[in-house]
């Protein structure tokens, strides 16, 4: 596959999954609100988040990011390879593990539920008797969800593989329906254990709407092969290899998000709350930009170090950084100068007054600030797991992590001299280690590939920043006029002239991206 051939083939699979991903991230932002609307700023809400933290924690140590990391680039190989018996062996072997570990692994968090929420997940909650046996009993719920995420981690990394992009894309999606489900329907005669039991409705959800895709592929019957752990089979233990680091790395990372919850619990009411609304809407824009473009590049990355296409596959990277960046950066900026219109916009109503907004807003003002270090990371962490290095991300995201946790107690420190509300300093201290993290990251990758097209990048840069600088200054300017103006009115008419003035910028420049994407929308209504 030429450099050429793969990127356009990165850029369809990217804008499938963007769609897809878009269609996901709406969907949540109507959960939230429903949620909002509903829990407000609550103790009670703080109990859920926090109690959910431990499932997604145990999901992602298992067959998130460490399947995705490991397993993708073994079956990719070995299926460009037409290995089509040892890639599915494989699968099986794997999903078998996963179900087994994370079943276990549940059952043992369960049993010991009083003690993690009251030493490692929210000490701070425990103060009130109440809120503390809730978020025990909400931790015990969610923990079936992670069992169930773990097998639909497993089939979204094969679709991936077989380069079916939509469906898996749409998953997160399902998972939204069901905790929308638990709020409406469950909620209003169960309260807040209704919205635990939507997470477990969205995670089979999850998994049930990949089931007819896997069912057409030609060797699916493989996967229900008798049940086997496969420790010897060499494809197995290659996997197993590699998740290791990849799996200290993710705890690194959830022990971050540990430590965030520790410390807001021992805040202002809502804190724990604000840090999860105020990451969502970051992590809702980074998503449709970055994790879009990562998820559908990964196969191709990997395909590409199979064949030992090195040239390819660094032009690969480089035109995927470079159209990133060239959204990440004005979504950024907006979502900064938007926050607070925008989250009185989406949440501000029912029991969601105007103390929580400000609190959200807070959060997110902050977490918006680490946008494009977090899109920067997304697609050079998968371009090392595509070479078959976890080691790499995982010993330079430690080192990261590590200074989250010093910034976090230092900008803690620092946001209370000043006077301001002192969660904002975690979220601060998530965007400066990610963005440090990212350097490093970038800078060994450039060594590896002998060069990331750097000048073909910056050049993408340059105009990037000149069109979100006027971008800002139109959308202050409007802030400024429409001050007096209704929130349904400011945030629509911002994000649309701050859109259109950042990509008119970008026209007037040249930028082929932008040039690209248009020519193909006209070719596209001409042909209907």
């Amino acid at each position: 596959m030429t450099g050429s051939t793969a990127n356009k083939q990165i850029a369809r699979a990217t804008g499938t999954v963007m769609i897809a991903i878009f269609l996901g991230q709406i969907t949540g932002l109507v959960r939230g609100m429903i949620v909002a609307r509903t829990f407000g700023a609550s103790p009670e809400l703080d109990a859920f988040f926090a109690a959910n933290r431990v499932s997604e924690t145990l999901f992602l140590l298992v067959a998130g990011g460490a399947l995705g990391s490991a397993f993708i680039p073994t079956f990719t190989g070995l299926l460009a390879r037409n290995e089509k018996d040892p890639a599915w062996k494989l699968a099986a072997a794997i999903a078998n593990s996963v179900t087994l570990t994370l079943s276990l692994l549940a059952a043992l968090v369960a049993l010991f539920a009083p003690q993690v929420v009251r030493y490692a997940l929210a000490p701070g909650l425990s103060n009130d008797p109440h809120i503390f046996l809730l978020t025990i009993s909400l931790l015990r719920i969610q923990l079936i969800s992670a069992v169930v995420f773990g097998l639909g981690g497993l089939f979204v990394g094969i679709l991936n593989a077989h380069q079916i992009f939509l469906v898996p894309a749409l998953t997160p999606a399902l998972y939204q329906l069901g905790i929308i489900f638990g709020a409406l329907v469950l909620a209003p005669s169960m309260g807040i254990y209704g919205l635990a039991w939507g997470v477990v409705v969205g995670a089979f959800l999850y998994l049930l709407i990949q089931i007819p895709s896997l069912a057409k592929l030609p060797d699916f019957s493989l996967l229900t092969s008798p049940f086997s752990l496969g420790l010897k089979d060499s494809n197995v233990r290659q996997v197993l290899t590699l998740m290791g680091p990849r799996l200290l790395g993710v705890a690194i990372v959830q022990l971050n998000f540990w430590v965030n919850t520790w410390l807001a619990s021992q805040m202002v009411s809502g804190s724990v709350t604000g840090l999860y609304y105020g990451f969502s809407l970051m992590l809702m824009a980074q998503a449709v930009i970055a994790q879009s473009a990562a998820i559908a590049v990964m196969p191709t990355f990997s395909a590409q170090h199979a064949l030992g296409q090195q040239d390819e596959m660094r032009s690969s990277l480089a035109a995927t950084l470079r159209s990133v960046i060239l959204l990440a950066l004005p979504a950024s900026l907006g979502l900064i100068l938007l926050r607070q219109p925008l989250i009185s916009l989406l949440y501000q109503r029912g029991e969601f007054d105007e103390r929580a907004v400000a609190i959200v807003a807070w959060a997110l003002l902050w977490y918006a600030a680490g946008m494009v270090g977090h899109s920067i990371m997304e697609i050079l962490t998968r371009a090392f797991y595509a070479q078959h290095d976890t080691k790499t991300p995982v010993i330079i995201g430690m080192v990261a992590m590590g200074l989250n946790v010093v910034f976090s107690l230092v900008f803690i420190r620092v946001f209370e001299f000043i006077g301001w509300m002192p969660h904002g300093g975690l979220a601060l201290a998530n965007s400066l280690a990610t963005a440090l993290e990212a350097t490093v990251l970038f800078g060994v990758m450039r060594k590896r590939l002998n060069g990331i097209e750097g000048k073909y990048i910056m050049r993408g840069m340059i105009p990037s920043m000149f069109g979100a600088l006027a971008m800002s200054f139109i959308i202050y300017g409007w802030l400024y006029l429409g001050q007096n103006l209704s929130v349904w009115i400011i945030t629509p008419v911002g994000v649309l002239i701050g859109g259109g003035v950042y990509f008119a910028a970008l026209w007037f420049q040249r930028v082929p991206e932008l040039q690209y994407m248009v020519n193909g929308v006209i070719r596209r209504l001409k042909k209907s």
